[in-house]
């Protein structure tokens, strides 16, 4: 059983997988090893439940009720915006506003703050590694309002080269947006240094931090970003909800995304005054039954303790390379210093689809393609890439059933 130190608290790895149901099957008449976890993580029980109960007892509309299930669903649902406000440290609970994940988080960003503030000739700033819903809302921002779109190239390693990012700063400069971290080659990114820069030219820092918010100690005053953007269903929670975070002075100024019920304080037919933030973002009903759940597992998250689960992660990912290496015509893609538990590979004479195919004949669950990182595939000369993800409560004994399963497939292949 692999276990970390948090402060005296041994990480019973084995008791953590308990509180999992969907971790105990067999697929395909193998005990089921699951390492998508930078697609969607699994849910622990409590987060079942949650829902499950929600729906049993909670259940009306929010805001608007007087009755007392419409008080208890807004209760539950107000109380996990201040869970996630603490949990990121945000200066204040308003500054939270709920969505359906960090797609639509970014897509916000890109187009109330870009209808607002940007104009022809404005530049925005990229880098090579980001995921698709971290360009295409960005180029699309661009042909609207005939912007200009620069990006940061990568090191054969998997770094961005931060030391051409002085240069590429303009006066025009308005947008930088980056990933804290890299959902195919795992690399971290060093977001407060490059939010102070971002801030000293006059501009403003979005983060893509799908990655990040399982895995990494997340803090907005020590990161100092204006935007962040995350999804539950990467921290153990609910498919369907994702939080933007952003300082209190840009959403105040930004018009909302939609219109609708709720995002309103008067309508009449000639004019529409709108509701304080964070409601002037969240038009129309919301998914109140799954942000109630994502209170859950953000209190899991906190039971187990973030660094407990960086160690614990840390040690699977090092346990990883050092096995993986050792696979005759294996390539690691993206080995920076600094990684989350991502392990991008291919194998010279295999296509990636048809080991993640025979993978799953053997129980084990990868993602394989190109991760909606098609440029960043595009660097390596790749169509994409066999991708392990690893989360709490994987272990290194799983890790060598990988190993294993790809020897006897290559094996097979090459006899």
């Amino acid at each position: 059983m692999s276990t970390s130190d948090q402060i005296g608290i041994r990480l019973d790895v084995t008791s953590i997988r308990d509180e999992f149901p969907i971790l105990h099957q067999q697929v395909n008449g193998k005990p089921l090893i699951y390492f998508d976890n930078a697609a969607s993580n699994q849910k622990p029980l409590s987060v079942i439940e949650a829902l499950n109960h929600y729906y049993r007892t909670d259940h009306a509309n929010i805001h608007r009720g007087i009755h007392t299930l419409a008080e208890r669903a807004t209760e539950g649902y107000e109380q996990t915006r201040k869970a996630v406000a603490k949990f990121i440290n945000a200066a204040e609970t308003e500054e939270i506003i709920f969505t359906r994940g960090t797609t639509e988080g970014i897509n916000l960003v890109a187009s109330a703050f870009g209808r607002k503030f940007l104009k022809a000739g404005d530049e925005i700033i990229i880098t090579n590694m980001e995921h698709h819903s971290n360009i295409v809302p960005w180029q699309m921002l661009c042909e609207e309002k005939d912007l200009v779109l620069k990006v940061l190239p990568l090191r054969e390693n998997g770094e961005v080269r931060w030391d051409l990012l002085d240069s590429m700063l303009t006066p025009k400069t308005r947008i930088v947006s980056i990933v804290h971290a890299s959902n195919s080659l795992g690399t971290i990114n060093p977001i407060a240094d490059i939010c102070k820069k971002v801030h000293q030219a006059g501009a403003v820092a979005v983060v893509d931090g799908a990655q990040a918010t399982a895995h990494l100690e997340v803090d907005m005053q020590k990161l100092n970003c204006d935007f962040y953007a995350f999804s539950s269903h990467k921290m153990y929670g609910p498919t369907g909800v994702g939080v933007l975070y952003g300082k209190r002075k840009w959403l105040e100024k930004m018009p909302p995304y939609q219109g609708g019920g709720e995002m309103i304080k008067e309508v009449t037919l000639e004019h529409t005054t709108y509701s304080e933030i964070p409601h002037k973002f969240e038009a129309g009903t919301p998914n109140i039954a799954d942000v109630v759940a994502f209170k859950k597992a953000i209190d899991f998250i906190n039971r187990v303790g973030k660094r407990a689960i960086i160690d614990h992660e840390e040690k699977i990912l090092a346990h990883a390379h050092q096995e993986l290496e050792k696979i005759p015509g294996l390539r690691i893609v993206g080995t920076a210093p600094h990684k989350v538990g991502v392990v991008s590979f291919v194998i010279s004479g295999v296509h990636h689809f048809d080991l993640g195919v025979m993978l799953d004949a053997r129980g084990i669950a990868v993602r394989t393609g190109h991760h909606c990182t098609q440029p960043l595939m595009d660097c390596y000369g790749l169509e994409g890439t066999v991708r392990a993800s690893f989360s709490v409560y994987n272990t290194e004994e799983e890790v060598d059933e990988l190993v294993k399963a790809l020897d006897a497939i290559l094996n097979k292949l090459r006899n």
